[in-house]
């Protein structure tokens, strides 16, 4: 089974919206983005993540950030990396207010960076390592890591940092058989209180 490795274009933002709504729930009833949009349907926030892959403000969900992984010309699995001191918190939240997201999230946006951490400029962030059901363990998210650190590599990074919720087993044992360590955790009763999981595991490894 041959997986291709490539950039994202604009013409993938349907298929991000799914990745990045997948990530994002992780196994619960609920992530950021349903709290956001409380009170509509999948298809709606679907459609605002779609929006939000092409926004003006390049936020980590910009689909420049991605990688796809294909097989037999089929979306089967997606990577971000993006860099810290471009697609800041505030990039993030210029892009929420470009697709409309402004009233009532405040809160749901002070619980969620209440239980961060500060990130590193000098390091390269991974976020929304998905698979689509079906393709689980064939390689695509080894795959979709080792395209991104050459790339990285490229640009002159050497350490790359990942953040992932406490209690996320399986996402946990992946990123450290890649080489990923704990450097940190965060536990937050807010966060539990409105995202179900007690805070945050900051993962790094040097490459």
């Amino acid at each position: 089974m041959s997986i291709k490795i490539r950039q994202a274009t604009v013409d993938d933002s349907s298929f991000l919206a799914r990745m990045i709504l997948q990530s994002t729930r992780a196994g619960k009833k609920s992530g950021l983005f349903d709290l956001l949009f409380s009170d509509h349907d999948d298809s709606f926030i679907l459609n605002k993540l779609e929006t939000l892959t092409k926004t003006e403000s390049k936020s980590q969900c910009n689909y420049k950030n991605f990688l796809i992984a294909e097989i037999n010309g089929k979306s089967v699995g997606t990577l971000c990396s993006y860099e810290p001191r471009i697609s800041t918190k505030e990039t993030f939240n210029k892009a929420l207010k470009e697709i409309g997201c402004e009233k009532d999230v405040e809160k749901t946006l002070d619980v969620f960076y209440s239980c961060s951490f500060e990130q590193n400029r000098s390091t390269l962030m991974f976020d929304y390592m998905e698979e689509v059901e079906g393709f689980v363990d064939v390689g695509i998210q080894k795959s979709l890591m080792q395209k991104s650190l050459l790339t990285a590599r490229l640009k002159g990074y050497r350490i790359a940092q990942t953040i992932i919720e406490i209690g996320s087993l399986e996402a946990e044992l992946f990123y450290k058989k890649l080489g990923f360590h704990k450097k940190a955790e965060i536990k937050c009763e807010s966060y539990r209180e409105v995202f179900g999981r007690s805070g945050l595991m900051l993962l790094s490894m040097e490459f």
